[in-house]
């Protein structure tokens, strides 16, 4: 799937099947869905759920909790505007998922 790809599923009811956990969290938060997008992540491991979860913190305004998270996903903290760190990560995530 491609990033245009996901952005257009933002139109649907629910999530793409074939994403994995990290960017149906990404999903439900360009869906105004912060807490699910956060309870997603809260049960995942590793640098890129990391990432994530600093981007939510960021996005969220606690900005001690998201440095947290950068430094566990090895990251500077983002400068970018929120739009641009969510379509980052979402790129990226989306570039390592197997193709089908």
């Amino acid at each position: 799937m491609e990033l245009a790809q996901f952005r257009e599923s933002l139109a649907r009811a629910t999530p793409p099947s074939e994403v994995n956990s990290l960017l149906r969290a990404l999903w439900h938060d360009a869906k105004g869905d912060w807490k699910r997008a956060h309870e997603i992540v809260q049960d995942e491991e590793g640098a890129n759920a990391a990432r994530v979860h600093a981007y939510l913190h960021r996005k969220e305004g606690d900005l001690a909790n998201a440095g947290y998270w950068y430094r566990r996903a090895k990251a500077a903290v983002c400068s970018a505007s929120l739009d641009e760190e969510w379509e980052s990560i979402a790129a990226s995530l989306l570039a390592a998922q197997p193709r089908a």
